[in-house]
Formats: structure tokens, C-alpha cells, sequence
């Protein structure tokens, strides 16, 4: 009796995860699907297959958008800011995590409670500052404000991954005669690598699918990020689904190459925050 009740509970699991991964994948071979049809074909018929591989929405997008010029902004834009949250996180982490000083509460609360403060709540300063230092449609105009939306949370995960980290590793070196930032450097980031590899990916996928703060700060299209020249094609190309629907595909596609190569370090990395926070 036991096996079977079991039994239907693992088959009703498996069902509802199925359900669930299907409204998940199926909108992404919509989209590509209808990338391969004319805009006619799209209004026709979105749900059908197409009947031929229309690749000129593709040659389209690659010519007039000039989407590799758009890669090209969305790696500078994300790479510096995956590099920078990845170093003053740590930092900040190191600090947090392993040393008592005063106002350390302070400094844990404050930064927790800033994962609570919605980017558009935060956008008329920001815009403001960036307008006073010369920033708008400029690439650091972007990248600061990416840095500093992105810090809260890498400093949370890292900071909860180094509290577990043995004492006694950190007494060990200061017997060897290292100073703190030998210590920081030898002993705490090698041993931190999951957590510093959840946190740049989460970073990069965030920094590279951030439209908003994009669409705010920059002006001149040769220096926008991909996910911006989708806004192109509504404005300058109307209503030509087909080639919105190949521009969306050649602007996810380096994520999901991303996730595909890197997914075995999100899961080891979020395995290991689970378990150490």
C-alpha cells in the first residue's frame, strides 16, 4: 500500500514538473519558430510550424541592428560589472564575515535591506547623479549604478559562505606570518571559489538582461547593449514579427550558451551557498 501511494506520488510529481518545464521551454521554441516565418506568417498562424527556414529576418537583424556592435557593448557593460561586484564583494564579504568591529550589525542590516529597494525607486537619483557627473549615454553611466544594485546580494552570499570557513585555517597562516590581505588572498578566495562563481554568473545574467537602466542612461544607438535594440524594432520596423521574433533569439542565445557551459558550477555553487549558509 505503502509502495503504491508512493508510486502515484512520484508519477503526480513528475507530472506537475513536466507541466512546469513545458510553460518554461515552450514560449522559447515559439519564439525561435516564428523566426523562421515571415511577419504575414506570424499573423497568421503563430502556433503552427513554419513550412520553410526564412533566415532573412536573421540576415536582417544582423545588418541593420548591427547586433555583433551590440554584443559587443553588452560584454563591455557586463564583464566590468561582474568584475568589479566580484572584487568589492569580496572585500566587503571578508570584512563582514570574519572580523568584528563596530557598526558590523549596522552595515549587515543595511545591506540586507537594500535588497529590498526596487531599481525604480531608485532610478530619479541615480539619473540625477549620472546627469551632474556627465555620465548619460556613456557606458560607466550604466556600469555604476549595475555595480551598485548588484554589491547587496553578492555580499550576502559570499559573506554567508566565508562565516563557515574554519578558524583555525586563518590562525594557521598567522602563525606562517601573514598579514590580512595574505590571508584574504591564500587562504579565504581559493577556498571561496563556488560562492564567488554563483554570484558572477547571477551578476552576468542580470547585468546583461538590464533593460531598464539601459533604456534611461543611453542615447546613441552605436553604444547601446543588445536587450536595447529590441526597442529599435518596434520603433523603426513596426509591426515585422518575424524579425522581432529572430532579434529576441539572437539576444537570448548567448545566455543560454552561457547557462549551458557554466551550468554545473550554478549548481554546485548554489549546493554549496545552501549548505554553508
Amino acid at each position: 500500500m505503502d509502495v503504491n501511494i508512493k508510486k502515484r506520488r512520484k508519477i503526480v510529481s513528475y507530472i506537475i514538473l513536466s507541466l512546469f518545464s513545458l510553460t518554461t521551454i515552450y514560449p522559447m521554441v515559439w519564439i525561435f519558430q516564428n523566426s523562421l516565418k515571415t511577419s504575414n506568417d506570424v499573423i497568421k498562424s503563430s502556433f503552427s510550424l513554419p513550412t520553410s527556414l526564412f533566415l532573412d529576418n536573421f540576415g536582417k537583424a544582423m545588418i541593420r541592428l548591427n547586433i555583433l556592435r551590440g554584443y559587443g557593448n553588452s560584454l563591455i557593460i557586463s564583464g566590468v560589472v561582474v568584475g568589479a561586484v566580484i572584487f568589492f564583494g569580496a572585500l566587503a564579504a571578508y570584512a563582514l564575515a570574519r572580523h568584528v568591529f563596530k557598526g558590523n550589525k549596522l552595515v549587515r542590516t543595511l545591506v540586507m535591506g537594500s535588497l529590498l529597494i526596487p531599481v525604480f525607486a531608485t532610478i530619479l537619483p541615480v539619473f540625477e547623479m549620472m546627469s551632474r557627473l556627465k555620465l548619460i549615454d556613456q557606458h560607466v553611466g550604466v556600469i555604476l549604478p549595475q555595480i551598485a544594485g548588484n554589491l547587496p546580494f553578492t555580499i550576502l552570499v559570499i559573506s554567508s559562505f566565508m562565516e563557515n570557513i574554519p578558524k583555525e585555517l586563518e590562525e594557521a597562516g598567522v602563525m606562517e606570518g601573514c598579514n590580512i590581505w595574505h590571508i584574504f588572498q591564500k587562504i579565504i578566495v581559493p577556498i571561496s571559489k563556488p560562492a564567488f562563481a554563483t554570484t558572477a554568473i547571477f551578476t552576468f545574467l542580470w547585468s546583461y538582461n538590464d533593460l531598464f537602466t539601459s533604456l534611461i542612461i543611453m542615447r546613441t544607438k552605436a553604444k547601446m547593449p543588445i536587450n536595447v535594440l529590441l526597442t529599435e524594432i518596434s520603433s523603426q520596423y513596426g509591426t515585422d514579427y518575424g524579425l522581432m521574433c529572430a532579434v529576441i533569439v539572437l539576444i537570448i542565445m548567448p545566455v543560454l550558451i552561457f547557462y549551458l557551459l557554466a551550468q554545473r558550477q550554478i549548481v554546485e555553487g548554489m549546493t554549496a551557498g545552501a549548505i554553508k549558509g
